[in-house]
């Protein structure tokens, strides 16, 4: 190990960096490697040690063939600065062990081109005049990472350092020092969104197939994303053949995705859509969908969302391929952020939140992102080992501090907490954050595709930074819009603040958007499957889906499906003044629109008798042509049974308020009148109808975007929910069992509700028969 030292600081490494490298002992066999084939092994410059020690830790191991030549390049100082390099790298990993093209790798890596101080101050200057307005209007403020990534477009193979240091002249000699007002945060301003109001109609969904915009796994070589960063090339996300091959030869070729909840909530009508495009795009290709509980925080998991979610999505028509676990992956994640320490990716920071939140507004880099190597791997350790308070130590990713996404900004990789995790035990006291596990367990579980809604987008550079410094498979990310409805809320914390305030009935309420409660409101999984195939797999965030669309799919279905049945939620009583009162006649009422006369199970029977009762909003006491309830000497159709004609009408002391009619019927049949209305009979003499509870629910919300307003409680709708504690029922609905739905003739789709007792049904209101997305879409 002596002896490797010695080489090392021959080379030019300094000594701590050439004595953290002795402790990896991966790492030193790669650059004693390394040194030997450049021929170098008497010494060399410092700025080409440095070269060679890249070269060491991060060369492509598919390309290892041409090694040899990359180091000839170094040495003759054809390649000399980090971005020559990295875009060697780059082509390399593309490459592979294929022969090399000379003169496109010599174009690739900027070989020959000399980018002069005074070439990069007029690239500065050009770009100062540009943007001068904006700079002098935002002054401190402004962010440099802009800046630094404009020139680099202009000018790749400038010295980073030169472009750093004139960037810094420039602003000073703008703006000279800094004022009062440059050192105070910022004020953040609520964005006002425009919202924009889906107005299509839906499409014959059975003809699209929404998954057409996916590739294949074997397509998965390409670079689709590219990650910009300050100080350094760019990054060409991609796998390279080996690694491909090798992940291809685990996966036999098959589509993997994942559906990954926090088990820390009720799933809403969102997660329907990601559930849609997750397990949907693995079925329509023959793969498989992992269910993965994203349990990285041990104090907000509960086991009671860990089986809602389950049932939820066997509810929804999903079958998981494995139902796993982040903190399954606990001791894997664990020793891959010891190698990226190692690697020089990470360390740890003792920064309190209230700071680092601090720094990162003002891209100032942690006192600490510089320390040893092997000072950072004792307290990671020690962290691990509990040795370590809670809140006074994290593990943060080395990633790019002055980068324009604020997602590069050393995002946090472990933090202590001294809980034990209802999964695996008490074995942890650390635990990793969302921005390092997800992607890994991604990698590690071979997902082919990593879908998310756009709002992850920007993390995308941080989940390709974490794979590309860990060497580990890469899998296709793609973002597609999130699913926002009119009249409702959906984020976690207004929900929870609905459900725990009371201002719902709990998470499976069936005015809210969560599908326990669009379950309990007798929507069918299939509906909604049906709405999110119908409003597509895109990427135009901002818009929102009116609630009628969802209710078109709705009425869609239970038109087809939900028998039918009379109930009158207002009773009138009419009382048949030429049907003698111990006459009870029983007739025949269709449960299909279209039931056939010679089968009888689509019928069923209603009692007829001299006690009838009507809506009360189905009589008036004067008559008009664009009226068809009945009114006094007005005939009207009884629905399966008689016309009736109204003789009499009874009011109550006020001279006003009707309280019964009297009324003859035609037992033959020889009137036609034109409106046809719904009743319920008294079964026998003097017995009242089956008395139920209906449940009118409606729109929570009066306004379209209600999490948009200040005071979004203020804009609940008083009239979300109307309770008719005595509606009366045909006989047969008596035997209604919780989840059976049905039509109410005239009034709308229904559901028995888990509240039903033998001696009180209780019906939902799913959907009126009215279709609003008809009349809003004109």
């Amino acid at each position: 190990m002596v002896e490797a030292l010695d080489l090392f600081l021959k080379i030019g490494l300094d000594k701590r960096t050439a004595e953290n490298t002795i402790a990896n002992n991966k790492v030193t066999s790669n650059l004693i490697a390394v040194i030997n084939e450049a021929n170098v092994t008497d010494g060399c410059e410092r700025s080409t040690g440095n070269l060679l020690y890249t070269v060491a830790t991060k060369f492509p191991s598919n390309a290892l063939v041409h090694r040899p030549k990359l180091l000839e390049y170094i040495v003759s100082s054809k390649i000399k600065t980090p971005a020559q390099l990295e875009a060697a790298f780059a082509f390399l990993t593309v490459t592979g062990s294929e022969d090399l093209d000379i003169s496109k790798f010599e174009e690739a890596c900027g070989v020959g081109v000399e980018v002069s101080t005074e070439d990069i101050e007029r690239t500065v200057d050009a770009m100062f005049e540009e943007k001068k307005s904006a700079i002098l209007e935002q002054r401190y403020r402004t962010n440099v990472g802009d800046l630094f990534a404009h020139v680099r477009k202009k000018q790749p193979w400038a010295d980073p350092k030169i472009v750093k240091q004139l960037i810094d002249t420039k602003i000073y000699e703008l703006l000279g020092e800094k004022t009062a007002a440059d050192n105070e945060k910022p004020v953040k301003k609520k964005k006002e969104k425009v919202v924009k109001v889906e107005e299509n109609k839906p499409t014959i969904e059975e003809e699209i197939n929404p998954y057409l915009i996916f590739p294949a796994p074997e397509e998965n070589y390409k670079v689709h994303t590219e990650v910009f960063f300050s100080d350094r090339p760019v990054l060409r996300a991609c796998n390279s053949k080996e690694t491909l091959e090798k992940h291809l030869k685990r996966t036999g070729g098959k589509v993997l995705t994942r559906f990954p909840p926090e088990p820390n909530g009720y799933l809403h009508i969102g997660h329907a859509k990601a559930m849609f495009v997750d397990f949907g795009l693995a079925k329509e290709r023959g793969g498989g969908c992992y269910l993965r509980f994203d349990d990285t925080n041990p104090e907000a998991e509960k086991k009671e969302y860990i089986d809602h979610i389950e049932e939820i999505v066997s509810w929804m028509g999903w079958k998981p391929f494995k139902i796993t676990y982040t903190s399954d992956y606990f001791q894997e994640l664990y020793d891959l952020a010891v190698e990226l320490i190692r690697r020089g990716c990470a360390y740890v920071d003792h920064q309190t939140g209230d700071e680092i939140k601090e720094y990162r507004e003002k891209k100032m880099n942690s006192p600490w992102r510089d320390r040893p190597i092997s000072e950072s791997l004792k307290l990671f350790n020690d962290m691990k080992n509990g040795l370590i308070e809670e809140g006074k130590a994290t593990l943060r990713m080395k990633q790019d501090m002055q980068s324009d996404n604020f997602n590069m900004y050393d995002l946090i990789a472990y933090r202590i907490k001294f809980t034990p995790h209802p999964h695996a035990g008490d074995k942890w006291c650390v635990y990793p954050s969302y921005d390092y596990a997800h992607c890994i367990v991604d990698s590690l579980e071979d997902i082919t595709h990593s879908l998310c809604t756009l709002e992850f987008e920007t993390r995308r550079a941080s989940y390709y930074w974490l794979l590309d410094a860990l060497s580990l498979y890469q899998p296709y990310v793609w973002e597609y819009s999130r699913l926002n409805i009119t009249n409702t809320v959906m984020s976690k914390r207004k929900l929870n603040r609905l459900v725990t305030e009371n201002y719902v009935d709990g998470w499976d309420d069936p005015r809210l958007m969560t599908l326990a409660g669009l379950r309990r409101r007798g929507v069918t999984s299939t509906a909604i499957n049906a709405f999110v195939r119908g409003i597509g797999i895109t990427r135009s965030d901002g818009s929102m889906i009116r609630l009628e669309l969802l209710e078109y799919h709705v009425r869609e279905e239970l038109n087809k499906t939900a028998s039918r049945a009379m109930v009158v939620l207002h009773p009138l009583k009419v009382v048949i003044t030429n049907l003698e009162p111990s006459s009870v006649i029983d007739l025949d009422a269709k449960k299909w629109p279209d039931a056939p006369n010679d089968d009888a199970s689509s019928y069923y029977k209603v009692p007829f008798s001299n006690v009838v009762y009507i809506e009360q909003s189905d009589f008036r006491m004067k008559d008009s042509k664009d009226y068809y309830g009945l009114a006094p000497g007005k005939t009207v159709l009884l629905r399966y049974a008689f016309p009736i004609k109204c003789t009499e009408v009874v009011l109550s002391d006020d001279k006003k308020t009707v309280v019964e009619i009297h009324a003859e019927y035609d037992p033959f049949k020889k009137t036609k009148p034109k409106g046809v209305l719904h009743w319920v009979a008294e079964p026998s003499p003097g017995v009242d109808p089956l008395k139920v509870e209906v449940r009118l629910f409606d729109k929570l919300f009066l306004s379209e975007n209600p999490g948009e307003l200040d005071n979004w409680l203020d804009d609940l709708n008083p009239e979300s929910k109307v309770i008719i504690q005595c509606a009366y029922a045909v006989p047969p609905l008596k035997f209604a069992e919780v989840d059976d739905k049905f039509q109410f003739e005239r009034l709308g789709y229904f559901v028995a509700d888990k509240d039903s007792t033998p001696e009180k049904l209780i019906f939902n209101r799913t959907v009126t028969l009215r279709d609003n997305y008809g009349k809003a879409s004109k």
